[in-house]
């Protein structure tokens, strides 16, 4: 016998009841962006690997899916090459096309490539998936979607107070209780200066983000392995592990980094947005957390992660500021702000605490049985009058017994069916059938395009 045939492990299929799930997430999304005056846009899957390379810090190039040349791939390359070359310099001799690891760097080069045609500040959302060479685990997968909002073109802060209230509204939306975390890049680059390491801030940055994921003797053996010193350790501790509430902690970051005009900036632009939240009613609870680093190069101002409450899981939403990204492709000086969604853990935390909506699961809400020719001509024109009044309904295409048709309707969940015979058609009528109670009543077209609304 045959193997079955299977899919990549972290890559998942999604039958039709899923995708109806999936579909009330994007859309759910897609509405809040819309409310906000963002415009879509949609980007290649493959991206050329010199946009997306250096982009991510070493470890995201790690992780970053590359497609091999077509043709002879190897042509080019020597037997030296295959003794001397680096990992990653040997993958760039062999592929010029990776597959996109996010989509802000793809939206980056976007923003470069049409400048001309774009009217800033340009805000713009996007539903695609990505790719990561990652190790698959429960939250994590190699290919997910995500939904970002950025906006491009100004440096005001309303920008991230608008994002983070589209964050609350799509999760009150959901029904998930979340924490919105924020911190500021320029805040942690203070911290490496007050610790005497300012050339240390990416490996910094990269250990303390991990602190939810390893624990903090995890995280200070990887700062040691980096190279930095006992006694900066030993000062970064009290700041790790700083609690209080939201002005407490900020008030304490104010005094340790007093004497870093970089530091204090991002106390201030961090101040600012969680004071203005606090007056526009957001629903979710917002935390200054110092450890959030968010591990990618690029951000360079406020950085948000949210976390479900009532599910153990990654973060479910990231983002932040950065002013330099669109540098890398000519343009300087054009700074930026986003968030992305991850679909795929809103999905998974809408599972475990069962949040959908019942009508979400259900498609076809009417199935017309079929008992002969003449029947069926009959349901047609009944069928395109309720479609064209929005009601979701199929005819079975094959005139087999009731008792298969009936089978059908029970296996898609389908609620009402609906029965013409001569009696039916003589009167202009359709016999409807609640498939849940048993009842069924004769109604007009009319009528029965009622019951269903």
């Amino acid at each position: 016998m045959a193997q079955k045939p299977s899919i990549p492990k972290g890559t998942r299929d999604f039958g039709p009841a899923e995708m109806a799930r999936r579909n009330y997430i994007f859309d759910t999304i897609r509405s809040v962006y819309a409310l906000y005056g963002f415009q879509q846009i949609e980007t290649p899957a493959m991206e050329n690997l010199s946009t997306l390379m250096g982009k991510y810090g070493e470890e995201g190039d790690k992780l970053l899916f590359k497609i091999l040349n077509s043709g002879d791939f190897m042509k080019d390359v020597t037997e030296e090459n295959l003794r001397q070359d680096s990992t990653n310099k040997l993958a760039t001799r062999l592929c010029e096309k990776g597959l996109r690891y996010d989509l802000t760097v793809p939206f980056a080069r976007y923003v470069v490539q049409h400048r001309e045609e774009l009217s800033l500040p340009f805000r713009r959302f996007q539903i695609q998936p990505v790719w990561r060479a990652d190790r698959p685990q429960k939250g994590r997968y190699r290919e997910f979607y995500q939904c970002d909002a950025d906006v491009v073109g100004s440096d005001s802060l309303l920008n991230e107070v608008e994002l983070m209230q589209i964050v609350d509204t799509v999760f009150q939306k959901f029904g998930i209780r979340v924490c919105i975390k924020i911190n500021n890049r320029k805040i942690l680059t203070g911290i490496a200066e007050m610790i005497g390491q300012a050339d240390k801030i990416v490996d910094i940055t990269v250990a303390i983000d991990k602190l939810d994921k390893i624990g903090l003797e995890n995280v200070n053996a990887e700062l040691r392995e980096s190279g930095l010193p006992e006694e900066a350790i030993t000062k970064l501790q009290p700041i790790i592990q700083l609690r209080g509430s939201n002005e407490e902690k900020l008030a304490t970051m104010r005094k340790a980094l007093a004497e870093s005009e970089t530091g204090l900036k991002g106390i201030e632009e961090v101040e600012f947005v969680l004071n203005t939240l606090s007056t526009l009613n957001i629903q979710s609870e917002v935390e200054f957390d110092l450890t959030l680093a968010r591990g990618l190069n690029y951000y360079t101002g406020c950085i948000f992660e949210v976390k479900a409450l009532d599910v153990e899981i990654g973060s479910i939403t990231g983002g932040g500021r950065y002013d330099n990204l669109t540098g890398i492709f000519g343009m300087p000086g054009l700074s930026g702000v986003g968030i992305s969604f991850g679909a795929d853990r809103i999905y998974d935390v809408l599972n475990q605490l069962d949040l959908y909506p019942k009508e979400v699961s259900t498609a076809t809400q009417l199935l017309f049985i079929n008992f002969g020719e003449k029947e069926a001509a009959y349901c047609l024109s009944v069928l395109s009058k309720l479609r064209q009044s929005g009601v979701r309904c199929e005819i079975y295409p094959d005139a087999s017994k009731m008792k298969k048709q009936m089978q059908y309707a029970n296996a898609k969940q389908i609620p009402f069916v609906a029965l013409v015979g001569e009696n039916e058609m003589q009167e202009g009528k359709v016999t409807l059938k609640n498939m849940e109670t048993g009842e069924q009543q004769m109604l007009s077209p009319d009528e029965l395009l009622a019951a269903l609304a």
